[in-house]
């Protein structure tokens, strides 16, 4: 058992603290920029809820947090009640949050100097991932933090990989939402043909999911299609920002995104629909509208 700080209560921080205390058996401060959620987080799992993320990572061997961009990462790591102006030396931080590499060794580098160390772990599963404590997780940072780490990491995730140094989880994560934006654009058009062609979508997926166009977005995404259900999963809002990440990166270093870049602008299309918060499968809406 660890004493662990938890910095960002959202969708997927919730879920993910609270297998860290029931899962893995750690004891835990949460922190959250609505103080409510926090305390009704340690009122349903027994843990303790801190006024800022400095007093959350007070004490703590492992802090990890999860939040939603660069700018809020900064602010809850480096801003004044910061968790890094609270940690010990030799604490560990493990930030769950998609944002840029570039942000991943800035804090990495800051980490060092205080003595402490960084892992940048974004994830991939979606909220259902939270929530049944099988996300997968690509980290970057020092391979021996990582092995201190790992354990830990375990209560949540079903895959964990150390990607390479400060930054590679992050860029992982990018060509992670790469490949996703491009098999739902490919699924949507896949579907949207399927029904002008009066083909009944069950059993086109029945039969095509079973060869080389299977793909977890089809296997658990066609239905709610084909239905024009975007309810749940990750929202659009987060997938633009995180594509605006990619795509940034991307100008960088000379890598060659143009579908992504094209199906970045099918999601300010579906925004502009009244679709910020559907699902990212909701792709299908702006060719199904026509």
């Amino acid at each position: 058992m660890a004493k662990v700080a938890f910095i960002g209560l959202g969708v997927m921080g919730y879920p993910m603290a609270g297998h860290l205390k029931t899962r893995g058996g750690h004891e835990l401060t949460v922190y959250n920029r609505t103080a409510a959620k926090a305390e009704k987080w340690a009122a349903e799992f027994g843990g303790t809820a801190a006024p800022t993320p400095m007093e959350a990572a007070e004490s703590a061997e492992f802090v990890f947090v999860c939040v939603g961009n660069d700018d809020d990462l900064r602010e809850v790591t480096l801003g004044d009640d910061g968790c890094f102006q609270g940690m010990k030396p030799g604490t560990i931080v493990i930030d769950n949050t998609t944002a840029s590499a570039e942000i991943a060794r800035e804090l990495a580098e800051e980490a060092g100097r205080r003595g402490c160390a960084f892992l940048d772990a974004p994830v991939s599963g979606g909220q259902a991932g939270a929530e049944n404590g099988a996300l997968t997780v690509m980290v970057g940072g020092d391979a021996d933090v990582f092995a201190k780490a790992r354990p830990v990491i375990d209560s949540y995730a079903k895959m964990v990989g150390h990607m390479g140094a400060a930054g590679a989880g992050q860029l992982t994560k990018m060509v992670n939402q790469i490949c996703i934006a491009g098999l739902v654009q490919g699924l949507s058009e896949a579907i949207h043909f399927a029904k002008k062609a009066d083909l009944d979508v069950e059993k086109v997926i029945g039969v095509i999911s079973k060869g080389a166009a299977q793909s977890w977005q089809m296997e658990n995404r066609w239905e709610t299609m084909r239905d024009g259900s975007f309810d749940f999963g990750f929202a659009v809002d987060w997938m633009r920002k995180d594509l605006d990440i990619c795509l940034t990166e991307a100008n960088r270093n000379g890598a060659q995104l143009p579908v992504t870049a094209l199906v970045d602008q099918f999601y300010a299309d579906v925004q502009a629909m009244g679709g910020r918060r559907w699902d990212t499968s909701s792709l299908i809406a702006r060719l199904d509208r026509k």
